[in-house]
């Protein structure tokens, strides 16, 4: 199900209703109200006024709705949008049940349910935590670490990530840690991003060829190396799939009380 489409339906027609009453029927009820104080000399007495001024049910919720909804619209398609990690392919940096942070803005505003860029501000740089549509399913979102921008050869062999031609700099951290002992800890440098990612010295995992990035689009990967369904898979990620970069995680929930020990900045 399509959140956007819906919260985008849902602001057209309580904002349609909204305005259809503050120009039509709005004043209808205030002439009716008009005439009624014009036939006595008594004046209206307060129920019979309340009646006459009496919103019909659908202006009552769109009235109370329009404005929460449209400001919800506002930030999540521009500024800030919440997600939930579903699966470990972004080990160690993320793990299941982290609720993080996307920015909307940091690669260009784009409209809601189209999705076409309004505004350029940046572009994605290599090392950026993104968040996508996937290509095969644009209605799935995915977050994988951007390792190629477009015009970069990638190759992936022994389980080295080779960046246009140049081993990608890594240090081990630690052996069989604690939180995943069939992994080696490593600390990777890809731009200017410092990040921690797991391997796995018993798992071959896949080798790939070196291939070059076509223009508009970009490489991905998954921080747990071994056990992430990524571009090494299926291919490229076109630039208008782009949904913004994660930054930060600001809460923890794997099914018992939600734990906001885990609040952290995403590198």
């Amino acid at each position: 199900m399509d959140f956007s489409l819906l919260l985008v339906l849902a602001v057209a027609i309580s904002g349609v209703i909204y305005f259809i009453d503050a120009v039509w029927l709005r004043p209808k009820r205030r002439e009716r109200l008009a005439k009624a104080e014009a036939a006595t000399t008594e004046g209206v007495d307060a129920p019979t006024r309340d009646k006459l001024l009496k919103e019909p049910w659908p202006v009552d919720y769109a009235r109370s709705f329009f404005p929460v909804l449209l400001v919800v619209l506002v930030v999540r398609s521009f500024i800030v949008e919440p997600f939930q990690i579903p699966s470990g392919s972004m080990r160690p940096t993320l793990e299941v049940g982290d609720f993080i942070l996307v920015n909307k803005f940091a690669y260009g505003l784009r409209l809601p349910v189209v999705h076409d860029r309004i505004l350029e501000v940046d572009d994605p740089e290599r090392g950026d935590v993104m968040v996508f549509r996937f290509p095969d399913e644009p209605s799935v979102n995915f977050i994988k670490r951007v390792v190629g921008l477009p015009g970069d050869l990638i190759r992936y062999e022994d389980k080295q990530l080779y960046v246009n031609g140049e081993p990608v700099a890594k240090t081990l951290l630690e052996e069989g840690p604690e939180t995943a002992p069939q992994e080696l800890l490593l600390q990777e440098r890809l731009g200017s991003a410092s990040h921690a990612i797991y391997n796995n010295p018993r798992d071959p995992g896949p080798q790939m060829r070196e291939v070059e990035v076509p223009e508009g689009h970009y490489f991905m990967m998954g921080d747990n190396r071994d056990h992430s369904n990524d571009s090494r898979y299926w291919g490229f990620v076109p630039e208008e799939n782009i949904v913004g970069r994660a930054f930060a995680v600001w809460m923890h929930w794997d099914g018992g009380l939600p734990s906001f020990s885990s609040v952290r900045s995403i590198e």
